[in-house]
């Protein structure tokens, strides 16, 4: 096969895969569902891939909020909690994606209710209220 007909089957290719991928995209919103389920499996990896960075992200906001001496002490300590905390509840989620927990709805805040809202807030490890030097989420000001 010529390179030509590589390039033109590849760009076709591609091309297929993203129209289907933007007709998925406005399938989703009928299937409210599906998006939950998506969201927390996507959490549970984030939480099991990334879980120790609540350990400098802990020490940090101990260290802002009550000094140094507190952070080399209460701050690491409370670190390496939270790091185990965030692990375990990634792989809760991993494993229960599919089904609703009792308690997670996003619905109303602290429903008994079973949904697929986040176990453990804040429902992301950084979120942007933590986003210290524009390092997460870019600043977007216009100063």
């Amino acid at each position: 096969m010529s390179l030509m007909k590589k390039l033109f089957l590849a760009t076709a290719f591609f091309m297929a895969v993203g129209t289907a991928t933007q007709a998925f995209a406005q399938e989703q919103e009928e299937y409210p569902v599906v998006d939950s389920v998506v969201r927390k499996l996507g959490r549970g990896i984030s939480n099991v891939a990334f879980g120790v960075v609540e350990f400098p992200v802990q020490w940090y906001q101990t260290n802002f909020e009550e000094g140094g001496f507190a952070a080399c002490t209460y701050g690491i300590l409370k670190g390496v909690s939270y790091v185990v905390i965030r692990e375990v509840v990634g792989v809760v989620e991993i494993a229960t994606f599919f089904a609703p927990l009792p308690g997670c709805s996003t619905e109303l805040p602290d429903s008994p209710a079973w949904g697929y809202g986040p176990i453990l807030e804040p429902e992301w490890i950084i979120t942007p209220a933590q986003n210290k030097y524009n390092f997460v989420y870019p600043d977007t000001r216009t100063m």
